[in-house]
């Protein structure tokens, strides 16, 4: 036992002197991309005033070398990203191909696993639920808000309350929202506020989060909640930077506020609402604290995350969560290529 302990002890002393030494090279670095060019801008506005004082001609400003110059800015960043994202992306992907024990290759099965098992098609379809209802509500409340609150009395509480939410993790949100779903039987008091109400109206509480698929629904409440003061805030912005002379024009030629919305805002805020959906598109394919807190997938909530966890890490099948996890980082690829089209296109324009 005593072994044990201290076995686990040098293990945390490992981990810190690790954390240290690497808070040392991080801070080690940015010190050096902070010295470094101030030491140059120094040396070269000393050469000047030298030149001045002597009435020496300036000295040449040497170009540098951009392609090595970005090199040394990128380099902490492309180091990071190598160990923290591309090796596992390459060990995960191989994984997929293994068996549970990552001890054999097994091909493609893990992928067929993924579509003929019954309970992971329902997963792939709750996650296909998400992801059109999450980013299409929460952009249309968001819309709304920005247009309602815009140039109002109380805009600046307004925006604030809306936003709140966001200030609140996923796990709190979620714990939050199991007391408004909480279910008491009948005759108790209910503590739930949604119960609470269908007593008040004379129906029976209701077990919200054990019945499928209204447990899915619910639970996408929780994130539309979250996610609607995110795409107010940023329509509120693109709204209020539409130029004040189209929006005086327009109010000259007589257009009706419908009219105004749908000829003169919408088409101003459309990079807005691409980059909003994107956002939200890809934060709910990655969505896992909300059903993990709330059901923990059962009951047929689960999504592709937690799965993918359960797999992986309760069942011990490495290849499977493997092969879940490819696929989500294949799902969410012709988010961003969609992305990079769309900005390169604004670039251009």
């Amino acid at each position: 036992m005593e072994f044990d302990f201290i076995e686990e002890k040098d293990k945390f002393i490992m981990l810190g002197w690790g954390l240290f030494a690497f808070v040392l090279v991080v801070g080690g670095l940015l010190l050096l991309l902070d010295v470094v060019p101030s030491w140059f801008a120094r040396r070269r506005e000393a050469q000047i005033v030298a030149a001045y004082a002597s009435g020496a001609p300036l000295p040449r400003r040497r170009k540098p070398r951009e392609g090595m110059f970005a090199l040394f800015f990128l380099m902490p960043t492309l180091l990071l990203l190598t160990v923290g994202l591309i090796v596992p992306a390459i060990r995960t992907t191989l994984l997929s191909f293994m068996d549970g024990n990552s001890n054999e290759w097994v091909g493609l099965r893990n992928y067929g696993w993924m579509f003929s098992e019954d309970s992971i098609v329902r997963v792939l379809i709750n996650t296909l639920v998400w992801v059109l209802l999450v980013p299409l509500v929460a952009t249309s409340f968001g819309l709304l808000y920005a247009v309602m609150v815009d140039k109002a009395r109380f805009e600046a509480v307004a925006k604030s309350l809306i936003f709140m939410p966001m200030a609140i993790s996923f796990v709190g949100a979620s714990i939050i929202w199991k007391f408004v779903y909480a279910y008491r039987g009948d005759g108790q008091e209910q503590i739930g506020l949604l119960n609470q109400i269908v007593v008040s109206l004379g129906g029976e509480p209701k077990q919200w989060l054990l019945d499928s698929p209204l447990n899915t629904l619910l639970l996408i409440v929780i994130m539309i909640w979250i996610q609607a003061g995110f795409a107010m805030v940023v329509l509120s912005a693109a709204i209020k930077a539409i130029p004040a002379d189209i929006v005086e024009a327009a109010r000259l030629d007589g257009v009706s506020p419908w009219q105004m919305f749908w000829q003169i805002t919408m088409p101003s805020i459309r990079p807005a609402l691409i980059v909003v959906v994107v956002t939200l598109s890809i934060a709910t394919l990655k969505v896992f604290d909300i059903v993990r807190t709330s059901t923990n997938g059962n009951y047929e909530t689960s999504v592709i995350a937690n799965e993918m966890y359960n797999q992986a890490f309760r069942y011990g099948e490495n290849g499977q969560g493997s092969a879940l996890a490819v696929f989500l980082f294949i799902l969410v690829i012709p988010i961003v290529i969609y992305q990079i089209r769309n900005i390169r296109q604004q670039r251009e324009g």
